[in-house]
């Protein structure tokens, strides 16, 4: 078993170094690209309120990353799909809420973004898109729901499909800007997962969203959503140790983001400004999000909150406020389902080589 300086050691290093580059920069301006257009358009038609049917239906992008053209087209296409129904999920229970008590919503809106996020990393899983896990849907989902409704949830599906099929068009283009990745293999054998596989990560997902979601609606914060984003962020992460990591850079990395927020609304902005800054921060993030999480939340965390506060602004204060309390929370909760993941998996392993009359074998987590 390794000392506990021996592990340490590690995981500093990943956490303040930068990986190696790739052509970052052709990914980032694709996907940037797919966010400016449409918010372009928002801003000519003074219809700004509607940037969060627009943002979750540009993240279609953000998939596929590194992959080539007719494997991307693929993905994305089953992406950009996924994005637009929960986009539409959405607005179906900002429309519902308004009929419903404040209590009643609350617990609505928080048990369906639990289902969609079990139901979304499944999907994720077995199709094979890349990035994994249910952060996009999730937020879709929840951000949305939150929100007062802005159009019709017609509307909603409209454009954010509409902005979802605009990022699978670029990511077709992106063959001619250096994308093509001509030796990667085109038609990758599909990875098999078992019906275990698949319900034990519908289960972490689903068990980490539910529990951070209640004691984020407990503590009295005003979105306990952010506390379900952060519980399931880890949990896409291969591998436990890294799942851990990556709970303790959402906690630094948004707490650092929160503080470029707080300067980026110090002062009054206009609309095309936030605009602006949305784009900006997208291709930032797209371009060190694989090369280092903490250091890519600098730039993630003003998205985010950019991006809800241009369609639904906030009052800053209590917003940041929120945004790292929560985040603490589902952290905290993310890497409570990691360990007892791994103890239930440690205790099924060893009580299936006693059956077997083996030595219960040692985990690489465990040496």
């Amino acid at each position: 078993m390794r000392s506990a300086p021996a592990r340490i050691g590690p995981t500093v290093k990943r956490m303040v170094s930068l990986g190696p580059s790739r052509v970052d920069h052709i990914p980032a301006f694709r996907i940037a690209t797919g966010l400016a257009i449409p918010l372009l358009v928002l801003l000519a038609t003074g219809r700004v309120e509607w940037a969060m049917y627009v943002g979750f239906g540009a993240f279609t992008g953000i998939y596929s990353k590194y992959e080539p053209t007719r494997l991307r087209f693929r993905r994305q296409s089953l992406a950009g799909a996924m994005l637009t129904l929960c986009v539409t999920l959405g607005a179906t229970l900002a429309q519902l809420g308004e009929h419903l008590d404040p209590l009643l919503e609350s617990w609505t809106a928080l048990l369906v973004g639990a289902a969609v996020a079990g139901a979304t990393a499944t999907f994720v899983l077995f199709h094979g898109l890349k990035p994994g896990g249910a952060i996009f849907p999730l937020f879709a989902v929840a951000a949305v729901g939150a929100a007062p409704p802005a159009a019709p949830i017609w509307v909603a599906f409209l454009i954010s499909g509409a902005c979802a099929a605009l990022c699978v068009g670029l990511g077709l283009l992106g063959h001619w800007a250096g994308e093509r990745h001509p030796g990667a293999e085109v038609d990758p054998p599909r990875e098999r997962w078992s019906r275990s596989q698949l319900a034990s990560e519908f289960g972490c997902f689903t068990l980490a969203a539910a529990i951070a979601g209640m004691l984020g609606l407990a503590s009295g914060l005003p979105f306990p959503y952010w506390a379900q984003i952060a519980a399931i962020a880890l949990l896409s992460a291969p591998g436990r140790t890294l799942q851990v990591e990556r709970g303790l850079h959402r906690v630094i990395g948004t707490s650092l983001g929160v503080i470029t927020t707080a300067f980026l609304l110090s002062f009054p902005s206009e609309p095309w400004q936030l605009v602006v800054w949305v784009v900006v921060l997208q291709f930032l993030a797209e371009m060190y999000v694989m090369r280092n999480y903490a250091f890519a939340l600098l730039f993630i965390t003003p998205l985010a909150l950019l991006m809800v506060q241009l369609a639904h602004p906030q009052p800053v204060g209590p917003t940041l406020e929120a945004r790292v309390l929560e985040t603490a929370i589902g952290v905290v909760v993310g890497i409570a389902v990691v360990v007892a993941a791994a103890l239930w998996d440690r205790g099924a392993r060893r009580r299936a080589a006693l059956t077997r009359g083996q030595a219960p074998p040692v985990a690489a987590d465990e040496r």
